[in-house]
């Protein structure tokens, strides 16, 4: 074997084991990764993807091989993601419980951009400040993945982080078209010590859901009704 491919392989050796680089906020990637086992191919749907790159819970999959749909508010924000990301589909849109107008507020630090009034209000302290207001309509998430999902298309995951409003994107989907294994969602002021009592843990069990995993902020569900 010449030198070029022992390199090769050793590269990929690396790639492949201890040294991943994990993308998310907060590692939730790399609890997938240990779910996935590092399958090589899947699809994912990342609601409120914000960047192809920072902070994506998803961008480790699509460098293994796997493809999905991103999602996200912020106008201008799916140049990049075609650029960088062009294997997924890329969409800029708000979702919301229906079609409506909303204001999307929008952050000079973009991770923090919200459709969410008051919580856009407590956030303005420090550093962070709201530089500009969007008037956006809202769809819901069923609408939008029946417009780019092929029919028959598993989904492995979906990732749902919208500052916020991430309960009312859960509730805008059609469960019994579309059902992904794993959730990701952001859970903001989620209290450990009484998981049952917070609605999105509420709603999601009453789907056959249950608590997988937990990060600072965000709960891993799995789907208890798939083998």
């Amino acid at each position: 074997m010449s030198l070029i491919h022992r390199l090769w392989h050793f590269k990929r050796a690396v790639l492949d084991g201890y040294a991943a680089k994990s993308y998310s906020q907060e590692g939730e990637d790399m609890v997938l990764r240990r779910v996935f086992d590092d399958r090589r191919s899947g699809f994912y749907v990342d609601v409120g993807a914000h960047h192809p790159k920072r902070f994506s819970n998803t961008y480790y999959f699509y460098r293994r091989g796997w493809r999905g749909l991103n999602i996200d508010a912020m106008p201008g924000s799916m140049r990049l993601f075609r650029r960088l990301r062009p294997r997924d589909i890329n969409v800029e849109q708000a979702i919301g419980p229906d079609r409506r107008e909303l204001t999307f507020y929008v952050f000079n630090e973009p991770a923090m951009n919200t459709l969410d009034p008051e919580l856009a209000s407590s956030r303005e302290i420090g550093p962070f400040k709201v530089v500009r207001e969007e008037k956006l309509t809202t769809r819901p998430l069923a609408e939008v993945l029946a417009e780019h999902v092929r029919e028959g298309q598993r989904i492995d995951f979906l990732s749902v982080d919208v500052e916020g409003l991430d309960l009312v994107v859960l509730q805008s989907n059609d469960w019994s078209r579309f059902r992904p294994t794993f959730l990701l969602v952001e859970c903001i002021g989620f209290d450990a010590a009484n998981p049952a009592q917070n609605p999105t843990v509420q709603y999601l069990e009453s789907l056959g859901y249950g608590m997988f995993a937990k990060t600072v902020q965000t709960v891993i569900f799995r789907d208890r009704t798939s083998s």
